[in-house]
């Protein structure tokens, strides 16, 4: 063996030799327990970051522990290759979306197979190629025939200059997230596919997913948001307005409340902007034009709502209460949404606080229903009083309990036609049309006899064109391109066009790691090989993709299930989301304000005793930078740590060391080049403790001899050490299972020169390497073989702990007076408790420290402590 470590040279062999030998690739084994590890595949942005390299060492950690225990380990990687930012670069670049893919993708995979994660490269997959997308075309064009994908006319965000509609949560403060433009509200065509069918199940399904972290199934229960409540009509007074103005219910306004108790304090009730009402009153209204105008700039997330001011303005037409018959005004409101239930709400100024606040603004009554059942402040002068109680000013409901009067008011709409209770979920049925270049074609049709018609399956895949070129108006090329959209009725056979709107790209990261099973299946979308493999056994990602992607995914699966295309119900069994990878930010701040951020490698800091920044100066100048905290890596801080100059420098096995020591996985990692330091010290330590004892531990043989008194202590710290990292492997402690193999390495290098301490290193380093195979498998890949233990680490079997090595013949205790350390007591291992109180009472530190005082009681933790209690 060399005498220094050098990670570059025994690295790229270990590489080079899982790829000869197609360590990684597997194919389905029925007489073998399956394991399919999955991590989050990524955009191919250009390069890895810090995240990345986390992320994927935690699911190639997993993947290679679950072989070693001799299961048939599945981990496949590819790319989410379709998307907005490939068009900008694009753009910027001045080359096509599909080339600035191809070459991202080409070194981004280089750098993987650099970290050494053990992937099957055989499965690749990339989004943006017709053989994937194709089999979304073609599962979207069976939904459509079933009836769960509609198209209709939608409100939407959209961004004038990406010229592409935007989700909700992409608006910021009014203007698109990428562009910074103002976000306009427009109603356009869109496709849309009924998740909302499956609402109430998925929902059910979260109780079943026990392998998910609580706050993720939390968060998607609140997305789906079922809620119990009643459905009713409020009648229209006769106006001017024209006839259907209130929309589909003609001269009736429906609204959705879950507190039907509440429905005799109706002061108001409030309709979106770009409600059919509104818009009618604002016919010859220029004001409320202008309301409605800046109304379709807001931000229309559930966020924005909240912290916006409220605003609206009286249409001049009133509501008829369905059960008083009383008048209460209408006014159009920027905290409703059309998109959100009917476009109208119930205002309830007394019981709900948003409510209040539109009420007092606006000088509307308010009109206290509910008083506190327990006698407690149910004033509404200053704030709402939201809680359940009783009625009053209720008519024929007064006296009645909240939740009685539920019932009783659903019973009495119901029975005269103005409602009925009703099940409502916040979820809304999935929008999955973008008006962009970079997407995979939506397969549809449209014929001016025919309608829309859906692309005959012979035509499949509908294949985006790669060779296209963008110019200064904006907007998609293939809307520019006749000879592409152009074409004949599949039906009739007339002239016809294509959609050019295309998948959103959460369609295609939905069932990829579905299409892994068979991606070499060029005649259906899935085969038998998915039941084989699904559902994936461990799934490895951001917390962020909680509601959207998982949610999605699970929707997907339960489509595929329902074409007979997989038999489980849901996609992952068990869920890890990693923690983040942050770092100290470092700025100056120009007189204008703006700041300039510095990378922390250019920064010289000093720190107090507690780590604590104290001072900071920039490296090229000498003059202060400030310290702006603790962030999560980013281009815009520019506190990242390039991954690929990291593993020049230190090699792929200490960054994985690092990022696996530093945290638990499901925590924040904060980055440290010190620490960085520490983990490839450790390995360049076991690298030496092998290179100095070569020999004698290829002499040494497996059969542990007679030990003395220090050795069985050593074999002892050595086997009770791995006892507690194998049980830390199964709870994904590995940052605690790296303190354990340089605790074992430790006691190795205290060991002496006799025969029987040679064995001993022998096994103590076989245990390690193998406890650390998964974690730095380079390094131990190598080692294994040198030091002549078998060929291949990974198929060594897991290490188990030998129990006769933690049989000992005496324990120690820790003796305590009132709670304080005054002794150290050795007793036989198999001493009774009486026994072990008499030895500490024996001790001469503890007669002293107890005095002439009268022992109360005396408190034996088996193996570990006394505690005395003397008063």
């Amino acid at each position: 063996m060399q005498e220094t470590y050098n990670p570059e040279q025994i690295e790229t062999e270990a590489q080079a030799h899982w790829a000869a030998n197609r360590t990684f690739n597997v194919t389905e084994d029925p007489e073998r327990e399956k394991f399919y590890c999955l991590s989050m595949f990524p955009y191919p942005s250009g390069k890895l970051h810090m995240g990345h390299v986390r992320n994927y060492t935690i699911g190639d950690v997993i993947a290679r522990y679950q072989r070693m225990l001799g299961k048939n380990v599945l981990q496949p990687m590819g790319w989410d290759a379709f998307g907005l930012p490939a068009e900008g670069a694009a753009i910027k670049n001045k080359m096509a979306p599909a080339n600035w893919t191809d070459s991202n993708i080409e070194y981004m995979q280089g750098q993987l197979k650099r970290l050494g994660f053990g992937y099957d490269w055989e499965r690749e997959l990339a989004t943006c190629r017709p053989d994937y997308y194709r089999w979304e075309q073609w599962l979207f064009i069976r939904l459509f025939e079933k009836g769960l994908v509609y198209r209709k006319n939608s409100v939407v965000n959209w961004d004038p200059v990406d010229q592409t509609v935007l989700a909700n949560e992409q608006v910021i403060e009014g203007r698109g997230w990428r562009s910074g433009a103002l976000v306009e509200r427009r109603q356009i065509s869109q496709w849309f596919v009924k998740i909302t069918d499956y609402a109430q199940e998925l929902l059910d399904e979260l109780d079943n997913l026990e392998g998910w972290p609580d706050n993720v199934r939390t968060m998607q229960r609140n997305w789906i948001g079922r809620s119990e409540g009643v459905q009713m009509d409020f009648g229209i007074e006769g106006s001017d307005l024209p006839a259907g103005a209130a929309g589909a219910a003609g001269e009736r306004l429906s609204v959705y409340t879950t507190r039907p108790d509440t429905l005799m304090g109706v002061t108001y009730v409030a309709v979106a902007a770009d409600h059919p009402l509104a818009k009618a009153a604002a016919a010859g209204n220029a004001e409320l034009q202008g309301f409605i105008e800046e109304c379709s700039h807001a931000g229309a997330s559930e966020a924005d709502i909240e912290t916006m001011e409220k605003k609206g303005m009286p249409l001049g037409v009133n509501a008829i209460h369905p059960v008083s018959g009383e008048p209460a005004p209408i006014y159009a409101a920027n905290f409703v949404l059309m998109g959100y239930g009917t476009g109208a709400v119930m205002a309830v100024p007394a019981h709900d606080q948003r409510d209040w606040e539109f009420a007092a603004k606006y000088g509307i009554p308010i009109r206290p229903v509910i008083r506190a059942a327990d006698g407690a402040d149910d004033s509404v002068e200053h704030q709402a009083f939201t809680d359940k109680g009783v009625l009053f000013n209720s008519g024929e409901f007064d006296g009645l309990t909240s939740e009685q009067a539920f019932d009783a008011i659903a019973g009495f709409l119901q029975a005269r036609g103005r409602g009925e209770k009703r099940v409502n979920f916040r979820l809304r049925d999935w929008g999955v049309s973008r008006q962009r270049y970079w997407g995979a074609p939506i397969p549809m049709i449209h014929c001016p006899a025919c309608g829309i018609v859906p692309v005959d399956e012979k035509d499949l895949p509908v294949v985006l064109p790669e060779d296209v070129a963008f110019d200064d108006t904006g907007g998609s090329p293939i809307k520019k391109m006749p000879d592409w959209y152009q074409t004949a009725c599949p039906q009739c056979g007339g002239a016809a066009e294509r959609e050019t709107d295309t998948f959103d790209t959460f369609m295609e990261s939905s069932w990829y790691y579905a299409r892994y099973t068979g991606p070499d299946n060029a005649d259906a979308m899935l085969d038998q090989r998915a039941n084989y493999w699904l559902p994936v056994d461990h799934y490895v990602g951001g917390v962020e993709h909680a509601i959207l992607h998982l949610l999605y995914a699970r929707f997907y699966h339960k489509l595929m299930r329902d074409a007979g295309l997989v038999e489980s119900d849901e996609p992952f069994t068990r869920l890890l989301t990693q923690g983040m990878v942050v770092a100290e930010t470092y700025f100056r701040e120009a007189e204008n304000g703006q700041k300039h951020w510095f990378n922390p490698a250019e920064v010289e800091t000093e720190t107090d005793d507690k780590g604590r920044v104290v001072s900071a100066t920039l490296q090229q100048d000498g003059q202060p930078v400030r310290a702006g905290g603790i962030e999560k890596m980013s281009k815009s801080k520019n506190n990242g740590v390039d991954p690929q100059q990291a593993v020049d420098r230190y090699g792929a096995d200490t960054m994985r060391l690092y990022t696996m020591f530093t945290s638990p996985p499901d925590q924040s990692l904060e980055w440290n080049d010190e620490g960085v330091e520490g983990a490839h010290r450790f390995v360049k330590r076991l690298w030496n403790l092998a290179v100095q004892n070569e020999a004698a531990i290829r002499a040494a043989g497996d059969a542990i001899p007679e030990l003395n008194a220090e050795q069985q202590k050593a074999r002892h710290q050595i086997h009770a050490v791995l006892k507690k990292a194998l049980f830390d492997y199964q709870r994904q402690q590995y940052n605690t299972v790296v303190s354990a193999c340089m605790q074992i390495v430790n006691v190795l290098y205290k060991l002496g020169g006799e025969p029987a301490d040679r064995k001993l290193l022998r096994e103590g380093l076989s245990l390690t390497l193998r406890l650390l195979a998964p974690i730095a498998p380079h390094v131990t890949h190598h080692l294994w073989r040198e030091l002549g233990y078998g060929d291949e680490i990974l198929e060594a079997g897991w290490p188990a702990v030998d129990e006769s090595a933690l049989q000992q013949e005496s324990v120690q205790y820790v003796v305590q007076v009132n709670g304080k350390v005054r002794a150290r007591i050795q007793v036989p291992a198999d001493a009774p408790k009486e026994a072990v109180e008499e030895a500490a009472l024996a001790d001469d530190n503890v007669q002293k420290f107890i005095g002439d005082a009268a022992v109360r009681k005396v408190i034996v933790v088996p193996n570990k402590l006394v505690n005395v209690v003397a008063k």
